[in-house]
């Protein structure tokens, strides 16, 4: 039997493919598309993005295709300076396209031993208190321990569950486009420059050569989402904000996007979970989408690897629902508020003016880029430590770079007095005595993802917290 089966091969997919398969599940990737699409729908990682890379040791894959960037624009559109000295060894923001970041995951995935299928769609399952049974469209039928639906904002997954998906309809809609233009550069970045003066959903980022990312606001909001763009409609619409469609020609892709926010009501019935898109959708405004996606992964995988292998806590897999949907509702909260901020109307410019009086502040300013880039994060741990429940930013130790010690995907002990003992877990949890000044405090247990589950120095304590979060010792 396979252990766990992902429906959906994008980003989501593949990383939490790569998550289970790093600590030994059976992983079968099942994705519809025959090939990739090759579109760029997402084009960067925020901060806690790349540091998730970095603890997995595929950062240096990421940077080679991408490009680093510390701008403004974030929130908003608003344009402000980063703040300094971020939480962080990686303030930046890695701009990439999300094709380029789908084929390393796969070539990550792959590298680990997971099964991808192109080309199969999920249309039925069940599932009873042993596993789940997969029908797929050409008749297939596949039995494993868990699934989990990563299919995207009209996940087939969440609706056989029958999970409701709350929220708030679209109210604009946005054309989104990969072309070739003929207008000079030159021509095309003073036209825009002009525009976003007034029309902040109006853009266009250089891929290279003549081919340009085009964005333009659409008409109004379609009936059928699913209905095509078509490469006259688009040069309708520049022309409308333009005056010129710039010479558009020999589209790669062409899609519309809106702005609906809407939050799925569980994130786990029984075997079956959602992540990514499945469990939640919101405009594209500050870049979060494949981020909170990758990052709702890297939650999951430590977990459900342990409920395969029969040591979970009773809890741990319930906490994944616990954690990462309240992140998911703050990015839906600020999304929509972005969206508001960048209406034409009175009202919103007023508070549009507010709020970049107020990012001048550097508590401001660093509130929302926390919150953006997914580093400000805190699960509700309890009481304690200003540290418990975030992740511990990488640091420099005696014996290396943190997040280079916690590639194997274990829970991690950093013990700076030396007296402490994680013996009876030494299959779940690294010891790792140092006395480096890299962390101020005597003692540290991280978890998988690198969120602190406890902070101290007291042997009876750390027991109490390695049971609650690593099951059951061994010995």
């Amino acid at each position: 039997m396979i252990d766990v089966i992902v429906a959906g091969g994008g980003p989501t997919g593949l990383m939490l493919a790569g998550e289970l398969r790093l600590r030994g599940v059976r992983v079968l990737v099942l994705e519809k598309e025959t090939e990739p699409t090759g579109q760029a729908r997402a084009l960067g990682l925020h901060v806690r993005s790349i540091e998730v890379m970095d603890q997995r040791g595929l950062l240096e894959r990421f940077l080679a295709l991408g490009e680093r960037f510390t701008v403004g624009g974030f929130f908003a559109g608003i344009d402000k300076p980063w703040p300094d000295r971020l939480d962080t060894a990686h303030a930046y923001v890695l701009a990439i396209p999300q094709s380029s970041t789908e084929r390393l995951l796969a070539e990550h995935a792959a590298e680990l031993g997971v099964e991808i299928r192109r080309g199969c769609e999920l249309v039925g399952l069940a599932q009873d208190e042993h596993g789940v049974s997969a029908e797929l469209a050409d008749g297939t039928r596949l039995r494993s321990r868990y699934l989990v639906g990563c299919d995207g904002g009209r996940s087939t997954v969440r609706k056989l569950l029958g999970v409701g998906f709350p929220g708030e309809p679209s109210r604009v809609e946005t054309l989104l486009g990969e072309m070739e233009v003929t207008a000079s550069p030159e021509t095309l970045a003073s036209v825009v420059a002009e525009i976003r003066k007034t029309h902040l959903r109006f853009g266009a980022v250089p891929l290279g050569g003549e081919v340009y990312r085009l964005i333009v606001p659409a008409e109004g909001v379609t009936k059928d989402r699913a209905a095509p763009v078509t490469l006259e409609e688009f040069r309708q619409r520049l022309r409308v904000f333009a005056g010129t469609d710039f010479g558009v020609h020999s589209p790669r892709c062409l899609s519309r996007f809106g702005d609906a926010t809407r939050l799925a009501e569980r994130y786990r019935v029984g075997r079956v979970l959602l992540a990514g898109d499945a469990a939640h959708i919101h405009p594209p405004t500050g870049g979060q989408g494949l981020n909170l996606g990758l990052q709702d992964a890297f939650n999951l995988g430590w977990k459900l690897a342990a409920e395969v292998h029969g040591w979970a806590p009773e809890g741990l897999l319930d906490s994944y629902h616990a954690e990462r949907r309240p992140v998911a509702a703050d990015v839906l909260v600020n999304t929509r508020a972005q969206i508001e901020l960048l209406s034409l109307e009175p009202g919103p410019r007023a508070v549009r003016r507010l709020v970049s009086e107020l990012m001048d502040f550097e508590e401001v300013n660093r509130y929302l880029i926390e919150k953006i880039t997914a580093i400000g994060v805190r699960y509700d741990l309890g009481d304690g430590h200003d540290l418990l429940g975030r992740r511990m930013r990488d640091v420099r130790l005696e014996q290396g770079r943190l997040y280079e010690l916690m590639r194997g995907g274990r829970g991690l002990l950093l013990d700076r007095t030396g007296r402490l003992s994680a013996a009876g877990w030494a299959d779940r949890v690294d010891h790792v005595v140092d006395v480096g000044d890299g962390v101020d405090v005597p003692a540290a247990l991280l978890r998988p993802d690198g969120h602190v589950a406890w902070v101290g120095e007291d042997q009876q304590e750390l027991l109490g917290r390695l049971a609650t979060w690593f099951g059951a010792p061994t010995s």
